[in-house]
């Protein structure tokens, strides 16, 4: 027994998700919002973690970090190298270009940093985003600074920088699509991340539909509606488990979106159906539509459509703020 649980701690230590701070998504592309998630599986040494700081690469603008019960929030802005377009012919010249939380995380414990912001169209798919971190500990410090120069593998990197890859946006993705989606949601501080669709068997009536909802305001909000093109009605709904059998029931008052709050929709759980189907849907199609808040009111979103059975988002999906 005592070799197998030497062996499970080995194992456990030597995981390469476990030994750094990564960011939980690695890729995003140019024109698109992102939602960054700072994961910090321990301490220095055993030693608690009391601050995170880290710092926003030239070319993310409009970042803001979310509040983190506990801990003091801390943001350092400054001038970008350049000037940015952003939504609606908006210049971004300045923003924020540091993030620190201050407060206790015990070494036994995982936690998570999180802030979103947007991926300048300017930027080129196939580019990286170094976010360089410093974890600092009531004993020492780690430094998640490194990047690798080019031709260097980045695996022989002692202390790598979270890094964000850039693909190209799914359909030839642009700023002026994601902005469009973003002015319509800046009144109630939500974003949606990657909304999309389940293709329909032959016949089928209903479509369900899932995405990620953040609400980076003060105050709850509430999904209470929407559409999808080709469908003749839009029901919010919720499957849990009640006495083992998995029940599915439509949420007649809406979702709520606490501030703060990150809220996925997803097979198993919370989701939209669309009923009244026409025609279905196959894999690969796009489906235009809206989400209404109750605060935010009417978020135009493109629903991308996955393969019957899916599990996730097709790659490349779209995201709206």
């Amino acid at each position: 027994m005592k070799r197998v649980l030497t062996t499970l701690a080995l194992v456990v230590l030597s995981t390469p998700a476990l030994a750094h701070v990564t960011l939980e998504r690695a890729e995003s592309a140019p024109g698109a919002s992102y939602r960054a998630v700072l994961r910090v599986p321990h301490g220095c040494a055993g030693s608690a973690t009391t601050k995170i700081t880290v710092q926003v690469p030239e070319g993310m603008i409009a970042v803001k970090p979310m509040p983190k019960p506990g801990w003091t929030l801390t943001v350092k802005k400054g001038p970008y190298e350049k000037t940015y377009d952003f939504m609606h012919g908006i210049k971004m010249s300045a923003g924020v270009r540091e993030i620190a939380w201050t407060g206790r995380l015990d070494d036994d414990y995982y936690d998570e940093f999180v802030f979103a912001g947007f991926v300048a169209s300017s930027l080129q798919p196939g580019a990286t985003l170094a976010f360089p971190t410093v974890q600092e500990c009531e004993k020492g410090t780690e430094r998640w600074v490194d990047v690798a120069a080019d031709g260097q593998d980045p695996h022989a990197l002692k202390a790598p920088a979270p890094l964000v890859r850039l693909a190209q946006a799914s359909g030839g993705g642009h700023e002026g699509h994601a902005a469009h989606a973003a002015a319509a949601a800046t009144s109630g501080n939500i974003s949606i991340e990657a909304p999309w669709l389940r293709a329909t068997p032959s016949g089928a009536k209903v479509a369900g539909g899932y995405m990620k909802i953040t609400n980076n305001g003060k105050e709850p909000d509430r999904l209470v509606g929407g559409t999808i093109e080709g469908t003749g009605r839009f029901e919010v709904h919720e499957m849990s488990m009640v006495d083992n059998v998995m029940r599915m029931r439509e949420l007649a008052n809406g979702l709520t979106i606490k501030p703060g709050e990150t809220v996925e929709l997803k097979p198993g759980g919370y989701h939209i159906m669309g009923l009244d189907l026409k025609n279905g849907f196959k894999a690969g199609q796009t489906v235009k539509g809206t989400l209404v808040f109750e605060k935010a009111g009417s978020i135009p979103v493109e629903y991308s459509v996955a393969p019957i059975g899916a599990g996730a988002a097709p790659a490349g999906g779209h995201s709206h703020h």
